[in-house]
């Protein structure tokens, strides 16, 4: 009976058919990886891009926003600058009060700074701040701090002041004197405020208390004017910033 041979078909394999496979499935791996992280880093990069342009529409919306409320306060203390002759004219006659209808009308409120910080407020919540180099993104925690700054000054010193003024002049006006005055909310046209004072303002002939009002106009005056300053550099810094970020990354 003839016997036949059949191949050996689980020969072994040599080392060098071994490393080939290896070799290429490294190669298939590495490779996999290094695309992978190619497609992740052009994904930041565009992230970052969107975060950037955000930024800059927030930041555009502040330095309108703050010009607006500069303007407003420096009208304000343009206006509240008649305290003094006004000061005199009062206690000289304590029902020619006619000039304190303009200092009442520029003393009752203040415009309140809120910054546009949607952007800020998405790159701190998802960690976006590690798609910035350290520099870009120290420059963007600066310009937060200073409006954390600025807030704080708005929300307690200069509020203060304006609170000492008003509750000073509901001791000291007349109701009926005060009212029209209270319930105008232009401030524009710095001869309005006399017009509509049409009775004497002073409730009794407190000196003390007129003085304590006078005193108290002074001083919010000059937290007007620190609030104006510290306004005025964060909208400075603001400008900067989108002036950098529009040339460095080539926004329109």
């Amino acid at each position: 009976m003839e016997v036949h041979h059949h191949p050996d078909v689980h020969k072994k394999k040599n080392f060098k058919e071994y490393f080939l496979e290896f070799l290429m499935i490294f190669l298939a791996v590495t490779m996999g990886f290094i695309a992978e992280n190619i497609r992740e880093h052009v994904k930041e990069n565009q992230q970052g891009e969107q975060y950037i342009q955000s930024l800059v529409e927030d930041l555009e919306s502040d330095t309108m926003r703050m010009g607006d409320i500069i303007r407003f306060d420096e009208a304000k203390t343009i206006a509240l600058s008649s305290m003094y002759p006004c000061y005199d004219t009062v206690t000289a006659n304590l029902s020619a009060t006619s000039c304190m209808g303009l200092l009442v009308k520029y003393s009752k409120v203040n415009r309140p700074f809120l910054s546009n910080d949607r952007t800020i407020a998405q790159l701190s919540n998802a960690g976006g701040f590690r798609l910035f180099e350290k520099q870009d993104a120290d420059s963007i925690l600066d310009y937060e701090r200073m409006y954390r700054n600025t807030h704080d000054f708005e929300t307690t010193v200069y509020q203060e002041a304006q609170n000492n003024v008003r509750n000073t002049l509901n001791e000291l006006a007349n109701f009926k004197a005060v009212s029209p005055l209270q319930s105008i909310s232009s401030l524009s046209g710095r001869d309005s405020g006399i017009s509509i004072l049409n009775r004497p303002l002073l409730f009794s002939d407190d000196r003390a208390l007129l003085n304590k009002w006078f005193n108290q106009l002074q001083l919010y005056v000059r937290v007007t004017k620190a609030q104006t300053t510290l306004l005025t550099s964060l909208r400075a810094k603001a400008s900067n910033l989108i002036i950098f970020y529009k040339n460095k990354h080539h926004l329109n």
